[in-house]
């Protein structure tokens, strides 16, 4: 068992707050204001779609999670995903909670990211790109994955300029929390 057993990050999702790893310690965020990705806004570029035509990469499921994982830690810049993170979202997939989209070029995993889903609320966690666009092309899977099956919250934390050319916006907490408990009440299945 790990210090981040799943009913107490289960738990934590659905009141609105997420773990990270600061210097060692696990520290829990409930940011306010919120980063969400409305899936009726999401925006792709011209320049995306292009690519997405082309179909270069091939999008899996599930297949390498903890590989996604590992790479979304492997950061030059320092990440917040220690080790205690990694076994404990990797239970949470093998519980089915926790789940990876792929992206692979001839043969090759380039790019990803993983979250987590609760009813009809998928919360994501990370990214990681070793092929430029990759990470962009899993988003745009992730996005049609979550409105094909009537999922009706993105959260991705905090603001980035990445996530902003998606169209993901900030909002209030309590805006966000009585969003939260709408979409976690849904019959909504990832796989």
């Amino acid at each position: 068992m790990t210090g981040l057993p799943p009913r107490l990050l289960i738990s934590a999702y659905a009141q609105g707050a997420f773990p990270m790893g600061v210097e060692g310690e696990i520290h829990w965020f409930s940011p306010d204001p919120r980063a969400i990705l409305p899936l009726d806004q999401f925006h792709v570029s011209r320049t995306l779609r292009s690519l997405l035509r082309r179909a270069v990469f091939e999008i899996r499921v599930d297949t390498q999670f903890a590989k996604v994982i590992r790479h979304c830690a492997e950061r030059p810049e320092g990440t917040w995903i220690s080790e205690q993170i990694i076994q404990a979202y990797t239970e949470l997939h093998r519980l089915g909670f926790a789940h990876s989209v792929e992206a692979w070029r001839d043969g090759q995993l380039v790019g990803g990211l993983y979250g987590v889903a609760l009813g009809g609320a998928f919360f994501g966690e990370s990214m990681f790109h070793l092929a430029r666009d990759a990470s962009k092309v899993a988003m745009v899977f992730l996005v049609q994955r979550l409105l094909q099956r009537d999922f009706a919250l993105l959260d991705v934390q905090f603001m980035t300029e990445h996530l902003r050319q998606f169209g993901a916006v900030e909002i209030l907490r309590d805006a966000y929390l009585e969003r939260l408990a709408a979409a976690i009440e849904k019959p909504s299945r990832f796989k």
